[in-house]
């Protein structure tokens, strides 16, 4: 069975910088869209970024601070984060569509204040 585990979170002041990570386990052949979503305190999750074999996506919210990264060969998904804000508070998690099936991990918080 496939499961995502992530890593990475916690907490940083505005400006800084964090790396979260999402790697699978399990006997895998196929992956496609990997992505970053993220959900904070009383709001519906969004898309924060998400990376298919070329292209990428980026939320309004976070281009130009946020960069998604892939290693087929690991199956693992990278989320850097730069130049944090008090609004990028919130658990991040990532998803992949594993073999056409969607699989969510378990979410990691990140915590910007001062």
């Amino acid at each position: 069975q496939v499961q995502l585990v992530e890593s990475g979170g916690g907490f940083v002041q505005p400006g800084g910088s964090l790396k979260l990570s999402c790697a699978a386990s399990g006997t895998i052949f196929r992956i496609d869209v990997m992505s970053w979503y993220r959900q904070a305190p009383g709001k519906e999750r969004e898309l924060v970024a998400s990376i298919g074999s070329v292209t990428t996506h980026y939320a309004d919210s976070v281009k130009g601070r946020f960069t998604i990264s892939r290693d087929n060969t690991k199956h693992t998904v990278d989320l850097q984060m730069n130049s944090l804000k008090p609004e990028d508070t919130a658990v991040y998690y990532c998803k992949m569509v594993v073999e056409y099936r969607s699989l969510w991990g378990q979410g990691t918080l990140v915590t910007v204040s001062s």
